[in-house]
């Protein structure tokens, strides 16, 4: 992991993000606030629903207008606000400062192009090179992204390629204009572990060799002690604990963190079963009064179900707990 003194590039503060469906707005991102660095591989974890991909969009200035929309909070990159720029302002942010590797290359890329003219494109749109120059700069991001055969694969299409090939097309379109920040949201979804590992890999060399900053979202806690440096666990639209990796592996403080590492399955056990999180991440509809994870949480007490809990600074990072409990695996 890196140990060195990081610059912060892009830094999220009290985000709220509400959603509009049945005729009501509901909030999903309810007070987030995180930091990405220089040179540092932040992951954001946590259960589908809990509001990790929906944070990333707002970074991106992604969110879709009619239906979601920031409600409260800042979202700064290098110290100038990204929510007070025009459409033309964050087009040019989100091509050349950050960048975004989105869950399904499937629906990512555009079927009727070749890979080529989608890499070619964005490019030319964004530096000043002819075509024959636009060509080698794909190839280059292409060999960068390890897909075989780069100069090749320019005239296929996209359907013509394996999931892991698609993946890594999409990673040499979010890093070929050298962004200083990457959000990969769920890279390796639907790919088999060995494409896993090699997809993990290849993000890892570029952030590296570029000292990107990176956001990773995931639900897999083997890609987080694979790859993190720093972790957010996320639930129910909050930051319930963050902390290093090692930190947040070794001791971690929230019951909904331990719940998740209990889940890991262990191939060394002879005997027992998966300790499941009992229930599930609930609903933007329902807003408990006090703690959101109380439901669920084998430690809450009384006051867990009447005060909502403050996310606090801690001797390793930062929790959201009224009542921590050692950790016994």
């Amino acid at each position: 992991m890196n140990q060195t003194v990081h610059d912060e590039l892009v830094e999220i503060r009290d985000l709220r993000i509400s959603i509009h469906s049945e005729g009501s707005f509901f909030e999903v991102v309810k007070g987030v606030s995180l930091s990405i660095r220089a040179n540092e591989i932040v992951c954001l974890v946590g259960e589908s629903g809990c509001g990790k991909s929906i944070t990333a969009l707002s970074v991106m200035g992604l969110l879709p207008a009619d239906v979601a929309g920031v409600t409260g909070g800042e979202i700064f990159y290098r110290g100038q606000s990204l929510l007070g720029l025009s459409p033309r302002e964050m087009r040019r942010v989100r091509s050349e400062e950050i960048s975004m590797i989105f869950q399904d290359p499937t629906t990512s890329l555009d079927p009727v192009f070749t890979i080529g003219s989608l890499l070619k494109e964005v490019i030319r749109a964004h530096r000043d090179v002819s075509r024959s120059e636009a060509e080698e700069l794909a190839v280059r991001a292409l060999e960068e992204a390890q897909l075989p055969d780069a100069r090749k694969r320019l005239r296929s299409y996209p359907h013509e390629l394996s999931g892991g090939m698609r993946q890594r097309v999409m990673i040499a379109l979010a890093t070929a204009l050298n962004p200083a920040v990457l959000i990969a949201d769920e890279p390796t979804t639907a790919l088999d572990v060995t494409v896993q590992a090699q997809i993990l890999e290849s993000l890892r060399t570029r952030q590296k060799e570029r000292k990107m900053g990176m956001l990773l979202i995931t639900h897999d806690l083997a890609v987080v002690a694979a790859v993190a440096d720093r972790v957010a666990v996320m639930y129910s639209g909050e930051i319930v604990e963050e902390a290093s990796v090692n930190d947040l592996f070794d001791n971690p403080k929230h019951p909904y963190t331990q719940g998740l590492l209990g889940a890991i399955p262990d191939i060394t056990a002879r005997r027992g079963s998966l300790h499941a999180i009992p229930g599930r991440v609930p609903p933007p509809q329902v807003t408990p009064p006090g703690c959101e994870f109380a439901p669920r949480c084998a430690h809450s007490i009384e006051s867990c179900w009447e005060e909502h809990p403050v996310l606090l600074p801690t001797s390793v990072g930062k929790l959201r707990c009224i009542n921590p409990q050692p950790y016994s695996t």
